[in-house]
């Protein structure tokens, strides 16, 4: 945590409600961020591919997050003008008529409803929602409880993403950010409500889910309790906030044709502003912000998960899993394309563009050459392969060419990584400044929404810092073209044989 003292300009709170920590952090009109806090979550695994957490956690870790930053600028709390939310998606809890959780929350990693997602999942799904089949959107494992906690689910007076859930406690209404209650699946996004026809595929009645709101727009003053309670002097409005995704393209000043946002993450996110409404398998649309804008999005569900589960399963023991500089010196000197050691990194199912549940990795191509630093090195360029993938897709469905790559996220502060990225898309990567860069995003959106004359565009444009870029260097972007060309082949290929192997351990 820190804290500076500045003029009398207005500040605004923006919190990220992740899944492992809320973090918050005030910001001025400039981006500069005044104080910050975090605090931990926790999250619990109950069976296998289950991942569970007590929503109240959501509330406890983001109140005591805003106290501490509120603290922090002491006398500066007096100019906070609004308060926004950006959050992990798809992550959901039922929740009894006076709020409380009935059961844990179901979070958008958990992969228990593979057989909803096989059964209910469509081309007209993915239509009306903007969302291909697949693990993360709470309809299919809404579904699972439909059948399998029947009474549980008919009960709950309310369903709540973590927005929704946030909102009643700092304001008392029953209500959310369209671009948050979007990663539900239950939305009619083209018309931004709910749809009929995904809650009754679902099993969830309108009356359980909330009110609406568009994204930068107010849904009510914090409840005085809540303020003296944080410590801000008097209620502010608490600004619609959206889902982090979105809130990171936003945070990197993502809004228009020409530029996507890359997150290099736990998984790995790509996204691109849209003005037009349209679904594929190439990519999963998202409510934008400003309202009746889009995001189309890839995504993979394993980049410095990869890293981390290398580094914990065959590094240093001595580091415990934590970045190694001579693990990175390492792979650094290991020539481009490992000498013929390819990875297709699906350790966690195949996302964008296959969607398929029952992929999994594969590295091949090993001789008696190789070493811990061929695959290190190897996982990395695997992860650049699948994006090089998303964006051939994404670019002949739009016909837009992403020209950068702006990029945050673990995997982004590797040097090596953001170099291989560069070689292998050859697109230049722009460096975010900045370590909550979701959280910038509802910053942004709070800032649009609270200050007269600001909007969504405007307010990312003066709030975002941008840092290094780094340039593709051609003839290794050649080199990767011709591997480019070998590793796409590899999952059509065994797409048969993943299958067989699913059912096999059934």
């Amino acid at each position: 945590m820190f804290a500076t003292t500045r003029p009398s300009d207005p500040l605004v709170l923006a919190v990220d409600c992740s899944t492992t920590a809320a973090k918050a952090v005030a910001l001025d009109g400039s981006g500069k961020v005044a104080a910050s806090a975090a605090h931990p979550l926790n999250l619990s695994r109950p069976g296998p591919g289950r991942h569970e957490q007590d929503a109240r956690q959501w509330w406890s870790a983001t109140a005591g997050a805003l106290t501490e930053v509120v603290a922090a600028l002491g006398a500066d709390a007096a100019r906070v003008v609004a308060v926004s939310i950006s959050h992990q998606r798809e992550s959901f809890v039922c929740l009894d008529a006076d709020g409380g959780p009935l059961r844990p929350a179901i979070l958008w990693l958990d992969s228990r409803a593979d057989r909803e997602i096989a059964e209910l999942g469509s081309d007209r799904v993915r239509e009306v929602s903007g969302k291909p089949p697949d693990v993360t959107p709470a309809i299919y494992k809404i579904a699972w409880m439909s059948r399998h906690e029947p009474e549980l689910l008919r009960s709950a007076a309310r369903i709540a993403e973590v927005h929704a859930y946030l909102a009643a406690r700092l304001t008392g209404r029953w209500a959310t950010s369209v671009g948050s209650a979007d990663s539900l699946g239950l939305l009619d996004l083209r018309a931004g409500d709910w749809s009929p026809e995904l809650l009754e595929l679902a099993g969830v009645r309108c009356d359980q889910l909330p009110d609406l709101v568009h994204p930068g727009t107010p849904i009510g003053p914090l409840r005085p309790e809540v303020a003296a309670a944080i410590g801000l002097p008097s209620p502010v409005p608490l600004i619609a906030g959206i889902g982090d995704g979105q809130a990171a393209g936003l945070g990197a000043d993502v809004t228009g044709p020409g530029a996507g946002y890359l997150n290099l993450g736990t998984s790995m996110v790509m996204g691109v502003a849209a003005g037009e409404y349209a679904t594929s398998p190439a990519f999963r649309t998202l409510a934008g912000a400003p309202s009746g804008t889009y995001v189309l999005e890839t995504v993979l569900n394993a980049a410095a998960y990869l890293a981390d589960w290398f580094r914990r399963e065959f590094g240093d023991p001595a580091l415990g899993g934590a970045p190694d500089p001579a693990l990175e010196a390492a792979a650094e000197a290991v020539p481009p394309g490992c000498e013929g050691l390819l990875t297709v990194p699906y350790w966690n199912c195949a996302q964008t563009p296959y969607w398929d549940t029952a992929a999994r990795g594969v590295t091949l191509g090993w001789h008696g050459g190789h070493t811990r630093a061929h695959l290190y090195r190897s996982l990395m360029e695997g992860v650049a392969f699948e994006l090089r993938l998303h964006l051939d897709g994404l670019e002949a469905v739009t016909g837009t060419r992403v020209d950068v790559l702006r990029a945050m996220g673990g995997g982004s502060r590797s040097p090596l990584w953001a170099r291989i990225v560069a070689d292998v898309t050859g697109r230049p990567v722009r460096l975010c400044d900045g370590e909550e860069i979701s959280a910038r995003g509802a910053g942004v959106l709070a800032w649009a929404g609270a200050v007269p004359g600001a909007d969504v565009a405007s307010a990312a444009a003066r709030m975002v810092a941008l840092g290094e870029t780094i340039a593709p260097r051609p003839e290794r972007t050649a080199r990767y073209e011709r591997l480019f060309a070998v590793q796409r082949q590899v999952y059509p290929s065994l797409r048969g044989v993943f299958a067989e192997l699913a059912a096999a351990q059934a």
